[in-house]
């Protein structure tokens, strides 16, 4: 009799750990998963090469008057001097109109309506780079045209691409997706949209923006 009792408290401590291991294991795995999925950037930064690419217009802009100096252009150094990362700016070899920011308008919604693929100056290799940057005005809820002619150039393989914007409302649109769309084979995290009038006015404003989003992507 105290052998079968004895017995039967072995069953039951038996059960007991494998049910206890099974829970462990469970919450283990979740928890991998959300690190995963909530950390997409976590330390993404750290000992990687850095890439700022950006497409900025100059001249008469929307709410900021005449500009010597791009919204984007501005926030994408604001990046750079906080990451280390190298700048490249993308320019169209056919320039935008800079003394009249509805003839750009005019411009952009025809190449939307089209899917240009205006040609760009210059090039640089973003497959020596860990994570890269990619910064552009808002123009008709999308990136400029010339953005995509410089997208689909490379092999975004193996790539983490954070995208900021500038903008009087728009925010990102859905920007993101479409960026995942062309750079097949990236990790595209969650952008930064910042107004074009803090860039160029407020731009104290600007940099903790931009630095409070980088401090999430670490």
């Amino acid at each position: 009799m105290r052998k079968i009792i004895s017995m039967a408290i072995m069953l039951v401590a038996s059960i007991g750990s494998i049910v206890s291991c099974a829970n462990n294991n469970s919450t283990t795995k979740n928890e991998s998963e959300n690190a995963t999925n909530d950390s997409v950037m976590n330390k993404t930064l750290t000992d990687k090469k850095i890439l700022v690419v950006f497409f900025s217009h100059t001249g008469e802009n929307y709410g900021v008057g005449n500009i010597s100096e791009g919204n984007t252009h501005i926030i994408a150094k604001m990046i750079g001097e906080v990451t280390g990362g190298t700048l490249f700016e993308i320019v169209p070899e056919n320039d935008y109109p800079h003394d009249s920011y509805d003839a750009v308008v005019e411009i952009a919604k025809q190449e939307k309506a089209r899917k240009a693929r205006p040609a760009v100056k210059d090039d640089i290799a973003v497959e020596d780079y860990d994570v890269v940057f990619i910064g552009y005005p808002n123009w008709w809820g999308d990136m400029p045209m010339p953005v995509y002619t410089f997208l689909e150039k490379h092999d975004w393989r193996g790539k983490t691409i954070a995208p900021f914007c500038t903008h009087e409302g728009s925010g990102l649109s859905d920007t993101e997706t479409r960026i995942a769309a062309a750079c097949d084979g990236a990790s595209v995290v969650k952008g930064l949209a910042v107004r074009g009038e803090v860039a160029q006015n407020r731009r104290a404003q600007a940099l903790d923006e931009v630095k409070s989003w980088i401090e999430e992507l670490r």
